[in-house]
């Protein structure tokens, strides 16, 4: 259907509409997209105002184009997942993807109110929590729990093993993409688990990151507390 002339920029328009066919898994992640010529005719614009559309949707990491080859969907890989939604980085200021040295749980259990709020659940609900205890050059330096919404991810309390990449998982296994995330930052006292899962002193400094992650169309899907030690590290945020 032709975008309609007068309700904003029509690169905007076209873009939206693609966001909206993402979003509702009209193409999957990895699948291409048309070619501008076919989406020029079919949105009814020119094929320059179509290239705008696509260039906008590449800039915010939802598609990726490969010269000569087309416009796909972009998918979540180790690479992206370290580069978009890990902060951390070293004394020489290199980002590093951290290893899961221990799952620690991973149970299914009633959701408790402030998770029903902030992922937007139903008073009954159930969520999967997952603990696990990850490495950033060797030691353990990041203890995590993540919280997501069990009837989004069936199955997945009863898997024994868990890949280190939890976002490609979503997307690959259960349909689920991550698209953007909100972090808040604060400094908590280790507790006595803390401590000893972290090697340091009961009370010791820690960087809290409480984020929630959001699937393209800005469904709430998975909480995530990570508790850090920064001794060694960074939380570098690039604002541009």
């Amino acid at each position: 259907m032709p975008v309609q002339p007068g309700r904003g920029p029509l690169y905007r328009q076209v873009r939206e509409r693609l966001v909206s066919r993402i979003a509702d898994g009209h193409w999957q992640p990895g699948q291409p997209l048309p070619s501008e010529i076919t989406l020029a005719g079919e949105f009814g614009v020119s094929q320059g105002t179509v290239r705008k559309a696509l260039d906008a949707l590449a800039a915010e990491n939802l598609v990726v184009r490969h010269q000569g080859k087309g416009t796909f969907v972009a998918t979540h890989t180790a690479q992206r997942e370290l580069f978009h939604f890990f902060h951390l980085v070293g004394p020489d200021g290199a980002k590093r993807m951290p290893l899961t040295r221990w799952l620690l749980s991973c149970r299914q259990r009633r959701a408790e109110r402030d998770e029903t709020v902030r992922l937007r659940l139903t008073g009954n609900a159930h969520v999967v929590e997952i603990k696990r205890l990850r490495d950033m050059g060797g030691t353990p330096a990041i203890l995590e729990t993540i919280v997501v919404p069990a009837k989004l991810f069936p199955g997945l309390s009863e898997t024994a093993t868990l890949p280190n990449e939890l976002y490609q998982l979503y997307e690959e296994g259960y349909g689920v993409t991550i698209h953007k995330a909100l972090e808040t930052l604060r400094a908590v006292a280790a507790d006595r688990d803390a401590a000893r899962l972290l090697s340091v002193q009961i009370g010791a400094p820690l960087l809290c990151v409480d984020r929630l992650a959001e699937t393209l169309d800005g469904t709430p899907v998975e909480l995530r507390v990570s508790l850090c030690d920064t001794r060694d590290y960074t939380y570098l945020s690039e604002i541009v």
